[in-house]
């Protein structure tokens, strides 16, 4: 029971630390490398000792952002039972990814990773979601041309064909010189689109 005290008190630590960091870099004339440690949640009771929270800077990920340690961790765990064909695994991981790092730089990719894990298991109307939450998530970056592709291909499997065609459109439109847009016109011919 200790152990798993400490794990929960250490995690509940690391990710009330990863808020302040990510506060601070939004925050104005603050610098997150003076943050200070983040004191251990509960107060220090004198049991067992937790590991202070660790902020790595992988690079800048999607406009800048760092990513904090257990949030890359958690990532790259998803990302590697999905690639071990884990497609259930993979998709709680993804959805509890996205409720555990909300707004985090790698939330568009982490539901359209989760879309593709639910349309390899043939759960079409959850992987629309996905789609859909991937393409709000970031309506301009990398991954919203085909998301919007595949929310739209999921729409029209759905049985909800004009959905389907207006969606399919849109990639056309907002995304011209993207493959998706090819690939949206030739499944809007396949669902007979005006």
């Amino acid at each position: 029971v200790e152990l798993r005290l400490n794990r929960v008190v250490a995690d509940g630590t690391n990710r009330i630390g990863d808020i302040e960091y990510r506060v601070c870099e939004l925050t104005e004339g603050c610098d997150p490398t003076s943050l200070a440690a983040t004191p251990t949640l509960g107060g220090d009771t004198g049991g067992g000792s937790v590991a202070p929270v660790v902020v790595t800077d992988p690079g800048p990920v999607d406009g800048g952002a760092q990513l904090a340690v257990a949030e890359q961790e958690d990532f790259d765990r998803a990302k590697g039972v999905l690639a071990s064909g884990d497609f259930r695994g993979a998709a709680e991981l993804f959805a509890t990814y996205a409720q555990s790092y909300p707004g985090g730089p790698l939330i568009p990719e982490a539901h359209f990773q989760r879309g593709e894990a639910l349309t390899a298991l043939g759960d079409t109307s959850n992987a629309a979601r996905a789609y859909l939450d991937a393409f709000s998530a970031a309506p301009d970056g990398p991954f919203a041309p085909d998301a919007l592709l595949k929310l739209g291909e999921g729409l029209g499997k759905l049985g909800q064909v004009q959905e389907a065609c207006v969606t399919l459109g849109e990639v056309g439109i907002r995304y011209p010189a993207s493959l998706a847009a090819t690939q949206a016109s030739v499944a809007m011919q396949g669902l007979g689109c005006q």
